[in-house]
C-alpha cells in the first residue's frame, strides 16, 4: 500500500535516495578521491573542492533524465537491428499472403496490399459483413469471444474465381485487443492433390480393364473351353496381348516417374539429330511396313547438334514417329523434317502425317496423361495415353517445347523445338 502520511513519504524518499547513492557509489568514491587529490596538491582552494564534492553527490542522487520517445526507439532500434523502428503496417506489408488486422469489435484496422487486392478489404470494414461464409463467421466469433488462442479453418472464395485458403486467426500481443487473420493460398496444393487423384484413378482404370479381360478368359478356359483347342489358342493369344498392354503401361509409368524425379538439366553432350532420327526410323521400319506407311526424310545439308541426352531424345522421336505411323496410316506417308532457325537459336524436328488429323479443341490437351482423342482407336493401336506426356517432359528437361498443328482431314504435324548446340 502507498503511504500518504508525511512520515511515510519521507521514508520513501530516503529509500529512493539511498538506492541511488548505492548504485552510484563507485562513481562517488572516484570523484571524492579526485577532489581530495586536488585539495592535498594545493592547487585548488578548499572551498572549490567542497563545492565540487557536493555537486557530485547531488548529481548522483538526482534521477536520470528521460529521453524523448523517438530517441529511445532509435536507441532500441540500433541495438535490435532497427526492428523497433518498424511500424505494424511495414511488417504487414512484408507478408506476401493476405493479412488483416482487426480490433475487438471485428472492425478492420489494417489490411496489407495482398489482402486489399484479393478481397478488397479496407480499414473501417466490419469483417463479419465481408466474409459471410459460416466457417469464417464462426472463426471470427470464436477469436473475439475468447480473446486468446488460435483458430484455423479452410475457406473457399468462389467469386470471381474459385480459390482455396487456409485461414488462421490469432491475437496480437498480450491483451492488446488486436487480432490478425492470415490467408494462406491452398490452390496449388489442391491442384496437385486433384492431379494425383486423377492420375491414380486413370492408371487403375487402364490396368483394371486388361486384368478383367484376362480373369474372364482364365475362367472360361477352366470351364466351358477346357477341352476346346481352338478356343484355347484364341484366348491365350488375347491374354498375351493384354499382358503386353499392361507391361507397356507400367513401362511408360515408370519412365514418366523417372523423368519427373530428375532435376531440370538442359545441358549434356552434343547429340546429332540426323543420326538419332535415322536410328529411330530404322528401329520402327517394321512397324511402318506393317501399316503401309512410307517414311520420307527431309534433312539440311550440314549436321545439326543439340545438347542433351541421346537416349531421351531417341525416346521423343520414337514416340512421335510411332504415333505418326499408327494414327496417320491412312495417308500412306510420313515426312520427317529437320530444320534450323538461327535467329531463334533452335533446331526443329517435325513429324508430318497425312491421316485424319486432330480437331482443334483436342490439341491443347493431347499432352495430358491418359488423354485420348479417340479411346477405342488409341487402345486398338496399343497406345497407353502417356506417350505425348513423356515427350513433353523430356523436351522441357532439354529447354525445348512441342508444337502441334493439324487440320481435320489433312493430317497433323508434331514439331520438337530444341536449343542449338555448338558443333
Amino acid at each position: 500500500m502507498t503511504e500518504t502520511t508525511p512520515e511515510g513519504r519521507a521514508r520513501r524518499w530516503r529509500a529512493i535516495l539511498a538506492g541511488r547513492l548505492r548504485r552510484s557509489r563507485w562513481v562517488l568514491l572516484a570523484a571524492l578521491a579526485a577532489c581530495l587529490v586536488l585539495a592535498v596538491a594545493g592547487g585548488v582552494a578548499p572551498w572549490v573542492t567542497a563545492v565540487a564534492a557536493a555537486v557530485v553527490m547531488v548529481s548522483a542522487a538526482l534521477p536520470a533524465p528521460r529521453l524523448p520517445a523517438s530517441s529511445a526507439a532509435d536507441g532500441a532500434g540500433a541495438e535490435d537491428g532497427d526492428l523497433a523502428a518498424l511500424s505494424a503496417g511495414q511488417l504487414a506489408a512484408a507478408v506476401p499472403d493476405p493479412l488483416v488486422i482487426f480490433d475487438r469489435r471485428g472492425i478492420v484496422l489494417h489490411a496489407n496490399a495482398a489482402a486489399s487486392a484479393t478481397f478488397a478489404v479496407r480499414p473501417g470494414l466490419v469483417l463479419a459483413m465481408k466474409f459471410r461464409a459460416p466457417e469464417m463467421q464462426a472463426l471470427i466469433a470464436e477469436v473475439l469471444d475468447e480473446g486468446t488462442g488460435t483458430g484455423v479453418v479452410d475457406y473457399v472464395e468462389r467469386v470471381p474465381l474459385e480459390r482455396f485458403f487456409r485461414v488462421t486467426a490469432t491475437p496480437l500481443g498480450d491483451g492488446a485487443g488486436l487480432f490478425a487473420l492470415l490467408f494462406k493460398d491452398q490452390g496449388e496444393a489442391r491442384r496437385i492433390d486433384r492431379m494425383r487423384a486423377d492420375f491414380i484413378a486413370n492408371a487403375s482404370h487402364e490396368l483394371r480393364t486388361p486384368l478383367a479381360s484376362i480373369a474372364g478368359f482364365i475362367e472360361t478356359l477352366r470351364g466351358p473351353a477346357r477341352d476346346d483347342p481352338a478356343a484355347r489358342e484364341q484366348f491365350l493369344s488375347i491374354m498375351h496381348d493384354q499382358t503386353g498392354r499392361m507391361a507397356r503401361l507400367i513401362d511408360d509409368l515408370l519412365s514418366l516417374s523417372r523423368l519427373e524425379m530428375k532435376p531440370l538439366n538442359p545441358g549434356g553432350m552434343p547429340v546429332d539429330l540426323a543420326e538419332t532420327v535415322d536410328a529411330v526410323i530404322g528401329s520402327l521400319s517394321p512397324l511402318a511396313a506393317d501399316v503401309g506407311v512410307e517414311v520420307v526424310r527431309r534433312y539440311p545439308g550440314g549436321g545439326v547438334d543439340v545438347p542433351g541426352s541421346r537416349d531421351e531424345l531417341f525416346q521423343v522421336f520414337e514416340n512421335l514417329l510411332e504415333n505418326a505411323c499408327k494414327y496417320g496410316r491412312g495417308g500412306g506417308k510420313v515426312e520427317v523434317t529437320i530444320a534450323v532457325d538461327r535467329a531463334l537459336g533452335e533446331a526443329m524436328v517435325s513429324f508430318r502425317d497425312f491421316g485424319p488429323g486432330i480437331a482443334e479443341e483436342h490439341i491443347p490437351r493431347v499432352t495430358e496423361r491418359f488423354y485420348r482423342v479417340d479411346v477405342e482407336t488409341s487402345r486398338g493401336q496399343k497406345g497407353t495415353g502417356l506417350g505425348l506426356a513423356i515427350v513433353k517432359h523430356i523436351l522441357t528437361r532439354h529447354g525445348g517445347r512441342l508444337t502441334i498443328r493439324s487440320t481435320p482431314g489433312e493430317g497433323a504435324e508434331f514439331t520438337a523445338h530444341l536449343p542449338l548446340g555448338s558443333r
